[in-house]
């Protein structure tokens, strides 16, 4: 939601950029720190300032939520309960709640209730060691991210509203539906026994549709916990006992979480209930839910999922790959986490007509194969409840209100993968066979090395390729690993610190990589590629890339006042002197060296355009300038040998804060004369662009994606995959399809021509911390694909997608 008349500008030094959401405590708001860190700042309603019993339980609900910042949590980034208006930051996380996913595709499957389970039982554990209680697990505060459920809102802290209930003893906060009979009785006494009671409720609410103490009244429903036994109709066998040792009404004979966890893991898979509502509702937490916010109380602001946009940014990688992504100064695609319009919904293609949707079900035991969907001819065969799906659904960012858990252990385990539309299963003897590397098989590896000293986190991670054989990829604790395409084996590692890009690229026989010195100095390394061996360095500008070009490589000199192209042997090829007072950022477009220059300020910094677009040599560096393009004009590639550019339909600098920038237009420059030539689009398009063949692909961060024409800026088709944090698509001509990574390991593949879904794979079980902070690669080597994800890098054939790497 956009800002509202009388907003502030900003909080606590953070910028504001957008509403996440609004409820009976305060508001939410998407905000950027000077740093460029995505914040979700909570700001409570001015009413309330002046309550002291209010402003105690703010306080405390701050101090708990940095209690349990840990490995599973999102931290609090920020807080000043003190202020005026108390506000507090922490790290904003895309999802949607547990509760409108089971609204919009009903009840969980086993498998999905598996992974809900294991991940709330982790993140109870967490939060109990850091002696916290809970006290107000329900559907809305169970955030359902990409890489497994998270838990918001530590400790109830909200202002009173309809759904809290006052007895004798006091005011008793919380969702009658799922406290425990002694939160109930006595509020102030409650221990972690009372977290384990919600937990059964919230397992019955994923398995059957609805509360196990529903009822359209809360004083009915705090009535139900307190003496009534639970309602477990419609919950599948397996977990009909785990769920009634947690609703035992007394706290010391509930199951330690522990004993949860071991249980849980052993849950089989099973068919997901038909939902079961009891006394008409729709979810266990009121009709209110629908209007005000999440179980009518100040959801709109703990459990926001107000269709705001999410933060992100995608850098263009410097590695060179046959796609050209966006890259080069006014390079940042702002691409919120959050969906609009008509791909934001949960029923999206992939479980349409579109194409084939997850097929769910026990893996065959000791195949290595996740199961697959039905032939395409079959789909008319599903049942009606085809909407129903797996458990991570991509829809709309939702602020993570005070904290989150992510829990990854067991959520993607290697044998309940969720690949669909194999079509080893049905199509193969229509596909070419693929060409692989020699002895090729299907792996995985795990790139990380530990060392000492802090890590520097990289946006760009990734690997290059050479001549359908070797890989050459860059991670956390080493600057250049080489890797057997083949079989994933790493031949050798150069360099003993985690570093800020990944390889350069390698040519004839020498890879390029980036060295970053303890005292922040930058230099560019060639080695050789077969020995690991240094050839030579050079020191470079600390703000600067380096691009390969036909010639060698191109980059700026140490104080930025020369582009210079380096040959083969480190010597200079040449020197071209950067116009004053500009900041030239060197550009490779179709092969040929460029430079993009900008304004600087008075410090030295370069501004975001209008930028000069120079042609540069080269043989020998002289520059022409060629044009003029408009600020926040975003590189695209090169069609024909000409420069192509996206526009931006705004300049404004809410949209730097973290909202997703629309693109109006793109440019076409002639090399040789300057001449532009203006390519409007049908509508402003968003996402991250990558030129691939003629068409231009906006992948958002939200899963969707829209295919123009790069020619004519017509819109050839736009498709809401539902896989969130995608990486930028690799073509695969042969095939026809599209292939996607995301963070988590999923990899994608869509038809070329239309965008509907071809085959979808799960999630690796397990790609390293550096996942939730690096962005995914996907690259061809041959026709085996390879991604990284994290720290984990992997190959599979895409005839094949179901036969997965095991760790």
């Amino acid at each position: 939601m956009p800002l509202a008349t009388g907003d502030p500008e900003s909080i606590g030094g953070y910028a504001l950029v957008d509403r996440l959401g609004q409820g009976g405590m305060g508001v939410v708001y998407l905000a950027r720190a000077a740093s460029g860190r995505q914040v979700a700042i909570k700001l409570v309603h001015e009413q309330y300032t002046r309550d002291e019993e209010f402003r105690t339980r703010f306080r405390q609900e701050v101090a708990a939520a940095r209690r349990v910042s840990g490995a599973f949590t999102a931290p609090v980034v920020d807080a000043d309960p003190e202020a005026d208006r108390p506000w507090m930051a922490t790290l904003y996380v895309p999802g949607s709640t547990l509760s409108e996913v089971v609204r919009k595709n009903g009840p969980l499957n086993g498998r999905e209730l598996r992974t809900l389970g294991l991940g709330l039982v982790e993140a109870l554990r967490d939060i109990h060691r850091a002696g916290v209680v809970h006290r107000d697990l329900k559907p809305a505060n169970i955030l359902m991210a990409e890489d497994g459920p998270r838990v918001i809102d530590f400790g109830i802290s909200r202002a009173v509203d309809s759904q809290t209930l006052t007895v004798t003893i006091g005011r008793v906060l919380g969702t009658p539906p799922f406290m425990s009979p002694e939160q109930l009785r006595s509020p102030r006494g409650v221990t972690a026994a009372s977290d384990v009671f919600s937990l059964g409720s919230l397992l019955v609410f994923a398995a059957r549709g609805s509360s196990p103490f529903e009822s359209d009244s809360p004083y009915l429903s705090g009535y139900q916990v307190m003496y009534e036994h639970p309602t477990l109709e419609g919950v599948p066998e397996p977990l009909r006992v785990i769920a009634e040792r947690c609703l035992t009404k007394a706290p010391e004979a509930r199951p330690e979480l522990e004993e949860l966890h071991r249980v849980l893991r052993a849950l089989p898979d099973f068919p997901a209930a038909e939902r079961v509502s009891a006394q008409g509702g729709e979810d266990g937490e009121g009709r209110e839910g629908r209007e005000g916010g999440e179980g009518g109380e100040a959801a709109g602001v703990e459990g926001a999922s107000a269709g705001g946009p999410g933060p992100g940014t995608a850098h263009g990688p410097v590695t060179p790959h046959p796609a050209s992504t966006a890259h080069g100064p006014g390079t940042t695609a702002h691409g919120p986490g959050a969906a609009h319009g008509a791909g934001t919904t949960a029923h999206g293609p992939a479980t349409t007509a579109h194409g084939p949707a997850t097929v769910d079900g026990p893996a065959t035991a000791g195949a290595g194969r996740p199961p697959v969907s039905p032939p395409p001819e079959a789909e008319h065969t599903r049942p009606a409840r085809g909407a129903r799906r797996r458990l991570v659904v991509t829809t709309v960012g939702v602020a993570l209100g005070v904290t989150g858990l992510s829990v990854a252990a067991a959520v993607f385990a290697p044998d309940g993968g969720e690949s669909s539309g194999d079509p080893s299963t049905t199509t193969a003897h229509s596909q070419p066979p693929a060409s692989l590397p020699a002895g090729w098989r299907p792996w995985r590896t795990d790139l990380r090395v530990e060392t000492e000293g802090p890590p520097l986190v990289y946006n760009e991670p990734g690997c290059v390729s050479e001549s359908g054989r070797t890989l050459y990829c860059g991670g956390n604790g080493f600057t250049i690993a080489k890797v057997d395409a083949a079989n994933g084996r790493v031949k050798w590692r150069w360099g003993s610190r985690p570093q800020a890009a990944p390889p350069i690229g390698v040519r004839d026989g020498i890879v390029y990589g980036y060295r970053e010195s303890q005292d922040g100095r930058r230099s560019v390394v060639a080695l050789d590629a077969a020995t690991e061996k240094q050839r030579w360095e050079r020191r470079i500008s600390e703000s600067a890339t380096v691009r390969p070009f036909r010639g060698g490589v191109l980059t700026l000199s140490p104080d930025s006042r020369q582009l210079i192209a380096y040959g083969a042997s480190g010597e200079p090829l040449w020197q071209s002197p950067t116009p004053e007072g500009k900041f030239c950022e060197p550009t490779v477009l179709g092969g040929a060296p460029y430079g993009m220059c900008a304004p600087t300020d008075s410090h030295g910094l370069a501004a975001e355009g209008p930028y000069d677009l120079l042609r540069l040599d080269p043989s020998d560096g002289t520059r022409r300038a060629l044009t003029t393009l408009p600020e926040k004009t975003l590189t695209v590639g090169a069609i024909q040998g000409k420069p192509l550019f996206v526009v931006a339909q705004t300049t404004k600098e809410v949209y730097d804060s973290g909202y997703e920038r629309p693109y109006k237009a793109m440019v076409r420059v002639d090399p040789r004369t300057g001449e532009i030539k203006r390519i409007p689009l049908r509508r402003p398009v968003l996402g991250k662009p990558t030129l691939l063949h003629g068409t231009v692909y906006f992948v958002r961060p939200n899963g969707m994606v829209t295919a123009v024409a790069a020619d004519s800026g017509r819109e050839l088709w736009q498709r809401a995959t539902e896989t969130e944090s995608l990486s930028a698509p690799v073509l695969s001509r042969r095939y026809g399809k599209l292939y996607f990574a995301n963070r988590f390991g999923r990899l994608l593949a869509l038809n070329v021509d239309d965008g509907k879904e071809a085959w979808r794979t799960s999630a690796l079980e397990d790609p390293g911390t550096a996942a939730q902070d690096t962005e995914p690669t996907v690259l061809l080597v041959k026709d085996a694909i390879v991604a990284m994800a994290g720290d984990t890098v992997f190959s599979m054939r895409p005839d094949r997608p179901s036969a997965r790497p095991a760790p």
